[in-house]
């Protein structure tokens, strides 16, 4: 059983808490112990060259593929648990961001025009045009979070294409974190003592040699990866004859 703390372990990423480090630990530890797996990797990408980045994946016994998301707090765990309908809800409000914009756009042109004319020297002191202005830093302030949070709007937990490319998906998270009734269809629970909290379903995937082969060449890519960064190794290559 891993013993959660908050120092430093030897693949701990610099953007990561004590807490993410030792659930993904104590995922390994499930992994390794309980599902069998003798290949497992950290921060793994998949699903081709714009794929999404798993917490762990690994290769248990008959080519069984596992993928574990950690998940330390509430609000980490709600940023993934959104529908393609919510998604869907999301893309509807565009025309209203956009109406927004335009309209503090133009009100902007019509306070310039103004100010230009009411006073051609001090433009830029006139109060309506100061104001007309603000209005429209701020609108597009909030356009540009609007496509920020459509850019990033994550359904992992509920795309369909995500759960096709590993026969068992669980989420790993303290006690509470997740409940039998927030848990999304098709994922199963432990949590930060290793122990299995709810099973996960095991789902129907395709595989042949060619998809086994990337699934392990995924992980391998990413222990390099993580034991290079672990080591303090550069990632730039060196130019040839370039001395020692």
């Amino acid at each position: 059983m891993v013993e959660l703390t908050t120092e430093s372990g030897p693949f701990k990423r610099g953007n990561e808490t004590g807490l993410t480090y030792d659930l993904k630990m104590a995922a390994w530890e499930w992994l390794y112990r309980e599902a069998g797996c003798r290949v497992i990797g950290l921060e793994v990408k998949l699903e081709g060259p714009g794929g999404r980045i798993v917490d762990l994946a690994a290769v248990g016994p008959q080519n069984t593929f596992y993928i574990i998301e950690v998940k330390s707090n509430q609000s980490d765990f709600s940023r993934d648990d959104h529908t393609g309908d919510d998604l869907t809800e999301l893309q509807d409000r565009e025309r209203n961001v956009m109406e927004r914009t335009d309209l503090a756009k133009e009100t902007l042109r019509q306070a310039l025009g103004f100010a230009k004319e009411t006073s051609p020297d001090f433009w830029r002191d006139v109060p309506a045009f100061k104001q007309a202005l603000s209005d429209y830093q701020r609108v597009s302030g909030k356009e540009e979070a609007y496509r920020n949070r459509v850019a990033t709007f994550s359904t992992k937990f509920h795309d369909s294409r995500f759960m096709r490319i590993a026969d068992f998906h669980y989420l790993i998270a303290p006690k509470g974190v997740v409940t039998r009734s927030s848990l999304p269809f098709r994922w199963g629970l432990i949590d930060e003592t290793s122990e299995l909290s709810l099973p996960a379903p095991r789902k129907d995937v395709r595989k042949n040699t060619g998809i086994v082969s990337n699934f392990l060449r995924a992980i391998a890519r990413s222990n390099t990866t993580s034991m290079m960064r672990s080591q303090g190794m550069s990632f730039t290559r060196r130019e040839i004859g370039t001395a020692r």
